[in-house]
C-alpha cells in the first residue's frame, strides 16, 4: 500500500509542547500509545501497526527531534533530550500515562524517559535496543548514518538505495520510508532527517545505557530480532543478568528492523504485553 493511502487514515498535526514542536501522526480513541522510530527514520514507518491498534487505542507516532518534519535544533541530542521531548509530549497531549513503544534509537528514548519520569508512563515496548551493544557496532552505524546524506534523482532511487541498505525489509515498507523520509530540493530529494543532527545522535547512541535500565521502574518488554546486527546475542544476556525481571521476546529470523520485518509476531508481542 503506497504511503498516501495508508496516510489518509491518520491525521497528522504540529504539537508545541514548550520546548520544542513535534509532528506526530495520530489515530483512534482509548489509552494512549506513542511510537517513537530509530535513527535517520520517521513516524511513518509505524502506520502499518497503528492501523492495528487504534481500535483499543489512541495511536500516535511521533517524528522525533532532528527527524521527520519536527523541529532541527542544532544541538541536544542526548538521551535526557529526546526523554524530556517524550514527558513534555505526554504533558501536552493530557490523556494521562502512556504506554511507549519505540524501535532503536526510540527504544534507548522510551526507556530513559520510563526511568526519568515514571508517573507520566505505563509501560515500554523497547525494540532491539539494549546496554552492552559492542564499539564495532556502533563505529559501522555511525558510517550507515553518515552515508545516508545523499542527493538521490527520484523516489525510486530512494528506493533502491534503501533496498540495498535494508535487504530484508520487505517492499511496501521500504516503499513508506522512500515517499515519506525525504524532501525535494534543487536536483532531487534529500532526507528530511537533519545530517547534522543524525551525526550527533549516532554519537550519543553510544552513551551508557544501564543507568536507565538499573533506574526504570514500569514493565518494560524486551524485544530484539534473532539475526539483529545492532543487539547481540551476548548483550541481550548481559541486559537480562542487569534486569533478571524484564521480558524477552526473540522474534525468530528477523534482524533489527523486527517490527517491519516481522510485523505480525511483533504486533502479537506487544499485545500480549499491554494485556498482561
Amino acid at each position: 500500500m503506497a504511503v498516501d493511502n495508508l496516510s489518509s487514515r491518520f491525521r497528522s498535526r504540529r504539537i508545541d509542547t514548550g520546548r520544542i514542536t513535534l509532528n506526530v501522526r495520530e489515530a483512534g480513541d482509548g489509552p494512549l500509545v506513542l511510537f517513537f522510530h530509530g535513527i535517520t527514520s520517521n513516524s511513518a514507518v509505524f502506520m502499518p501497526m497503528m492501523a492495528r491498534l487504534s481500535d483499543r487505542f489512541t495511536t500516535i507516532a511521533v517524528d522525533q527531534r532532528g527527524h521527520g518534519l519536527s523541529d532541527k535544533p542544532e544541538s541536544g541530542y542526548e538521551a535526557d533530550d529526546y526523554a524530556e521531548d517524550i514527558a513534555s509530549l505526554i504533558r501536552t497531549i493530557d490523556r494521562g500515562p502512556a504506554i511507549l513503544v519505540g524501535h532503536s534509537l526510540g527504544s534507548r528514548n522510551s526507556v530513559t524517559a520510563a526511568a526519568n519520569n515514571p508517573d507520566l508512563v505505563r509501560s515500554v515496548v523497547a525494540i532491539d535496543f539494549t546496554p552492552y551493544i559492542e564499539v564495532e557496532v556502533f563505529d559501522a552505524l555511525e558510517a550507515r548514518v553518515n552515508a545516508g546524506d545523499q542527493l538521490f534523482t527520484d523516489t525510486k532511487a530512494v528506493e533502491a538505495y534503501l533496498s540495498n541498505r535494508y535487504p530484508n525489509i520487505p517492499a511496501d515498507a521500504i516503499r513508506i520510508r522512500a515517499e515519506s523520509g525525504y524532501r525535494a530540493v534543487e536536483g532531487g530529494l534529500r532526507p528530511l532527517a537533519s545530517p547534522a543532527a543524525m551525526a550527533q545522535t549516532a554519537k550519543g547512541l553510544r552513551a551508557d545505557l544501564t543507568p536507565a535500565y538499573r533506574k526504570v521502574t514500569r514493565p518494560v518488554l524486551i524485544i530484539r530480532g534473532e539475526e539483529s546486527k545492532l543487539v547481540s546475542a551476548s548483550a541481550l544476556a548481559k541486559t537480562s543478568r542487569l534486569r533478571p525481571d524484564l521480558p524477552v521476546v526473540v522474534v525468530p529470523g528477523a534482524d533489527h528492523y523486527v517490527n517491519e520485518v516481522s510485523p505480525e509476531v511483533t504486533l502479537k508481542a506487544i499485545k500480549n504485553f499491554i494485556d498482561a
